[in-house]
């Protein structure tokens, strides 16, 4: 979504045979995108990750995440790539399916390498996957399961697009992402997956050589 808006009216000052004018220039419409964010809902977590990394409300559903799920393992009476019960929680090999229809490659990052080898201006988004806490009836289970969120850079700022905050959280700066990143790849189960297109894929153009 986008949202337009109007810049305010900005005198400039002009010389006329040695006098000082003011001429009223009228600035030209921007537009400001809006921060798309999806809730938790379910087991859906992979949903919503890609339908905030795509900045969409309707980038994909559940239909379509069990489809390719179910295109991964066609002959398997149980599939390996969700929930038993079909409540959502689709493994990578469903992300990173659904991507390839964008055409975007997934790349994993290895986390023994520096993150500032990443060439930040040729990566489309993120996607993490780490340990999430379970809740029931509001109550925390102790018992951590895998999360899927997205990051991605809106109006020149990156946002951590959790679906389990009630809001974007604004990261800000290329730094501050970093810093980020750092955090959560401490987790022993964390993992980092790099959102590119095919050419910045094949040509290694994500991350500097």
């Amino acid at each position: 979504m986008a949202k337009s808006g109007t810049w305010p009216v900005i005198p400039k000052m002009k010389l006329k045979d040695g006098l000082l004018l003011s001429v009223v220039v009228p600035l030209l419409p921007c537009t400001v995108m809006e921060v798309y964010h999806e809730r938790q809902r379910k087991m859906l977590c992979a949903v919503h990750a890609l339908n905030n990394l795509f900045q969409e409300k309707d980038a994909y559903s559940k239909a379509d995440l069990d489809a390719i799920s179910y295109n991964l393992s066609p002959d398997t009476l149980v599939n390996p790539h969700k929930n038993v019960l079909g409540l959502g929680n689709y493994d990578v090999n469903v992300i990173m399916a659904a991507l390839q229809l964008r055409d975007y490659e997934t790349v994993w990052f290895d986390k023994r390498l520096s993150l500032e080898t990443l060439v930040l201006e040729n990566i489309f988004g993120m996607v993490v996957n780490k340990p999430s806490s379970m809740n029931l009836i509001g109550l925390e289970i102790p018992f951590k399961r895998p999360h899927w969120l997205a990051i991605r850079k809106v109006n020149g700022s990156y946002y951590n697009l959790d679906s389990k905050l009630t809001s974007p959280q604004l990261l800000g700066s290329e730094e501050n992402l970093i810093a980020f990143l750092t955090e959560v790849l401490s987790l022993e189960d964390a993992q980092l997956l790099i959102v590119v297109g095919k050419s910045e894929a094949e040509n290694c153009l994500w991350k500097r050589q």
